[in-house]
């Protein structure tokens, strides 16, 4: 479990241990608490959907008390049925390979509309520990998207074959992203690094993914290349979707 996994875990403990002890006659939190730690998980988009649907109708502990009372009469029942509620989050927390940005990425893409973008980040995730290779070609495939969706968004036409290279390369353009359109050096470096970036993940995906053929000598990627290839897909992903609503929001 990583550091971010963890914080989230102790969070979730948290709050579980909270409504356990408000509905056994031992509570321990205010509603000031219980919201503050509600909120917070709700929040989290990797997250929000795996926690227990009282936490999202129940806003408050005496909430809480009125959902479950009416279902069991006995303390040890009510016990039992929370920690049944929470053992499915904590067990996905406890074995998450998460990385800090997963979430921001997540929120941002699923609000871009794109919704198969926002699809091929959660195939992307869902595969980096266990299909490295998979992953990989997930990766490209969602910056491949991207690119395309803001050409389409732009009305800009490209070559439905193009590589990646070539469709990030029109897209950073009509986004003013080109080191070319810069004058300012340290502009001019971050965005050329953007542009080897994205060439380096492409070149990644035909080397280790599972887009191609391979001999009995080829490289099989682990699962910390995935790791790299997921996240700069994200990150890269990320900032062309910000920088389009931006850009369209001065317009």
């Amino acid at each position: 479990m990583n550091d971010a996994a963890r914080d989230l875990a102790d969070k979730v403990e948290s709050i579980k241990h909270m409504l356990t002890a408000s509905v056994t006659g031992e509570a321990t939190g205010t509603d000031a608490d219980y919201s503050r730690l509600r909120m917070e998980l709700l929040k989290h988009p990797p997250i929000k959907d795996r926690l227990p649907q009282f936490i999202r109708i129940c806003r408050t502990l005496g909430k809480f008390w009125g959902f479950i009372k009416p279902k069991f009469h006995h303390y040890h029942e009510r016990r039992e049925y929370i920690r049944q509620a929470f053992d499915p989050i904590l067990s996905h927390l406890e074995t998450s390979d998460e990385s800090p940005a997963d979430g921001e990425v997540s929120k941002g893409l699923r609000e871009s509309g794109a919704e198969h973008v926002h699809a091929l980040w959660n195939k992307a995730l869902s595969r980096r520990a266990d299909d490295p290779e998979g992953a990989i070609t997930a990766a490209r495939s969602l910056l491949e998207s991207v690119c395309k969706y803001v050409l389409d968004e732009l009305g800009e036409t490209y070559d439905e074959g193009a590589d990646l290279p070539r469709l990030y390369g029109m897209t950073a353009a009509n986004l003013k992203l080109a080191p070319s359109q810069h004058t300012e050096e340290v502009f001019r470096r971050i965005l050329g690094g953007c542009h080897s970036v994205v060439e380096g993940l492409g070149s990644l995906r035909n080397r280790l993914s599972d887009a191609h053929g391979k001999g009995k000598t080829a490289v099989k990627p682990l699962a910390r290349h995935a790791q790299l290839a997921v996240n700069i897909a994200g990150s890269m992903a990320m900032f062309l979707i910000e920088t389009f609503k931006a850009r369209r929001a001065a317009d």
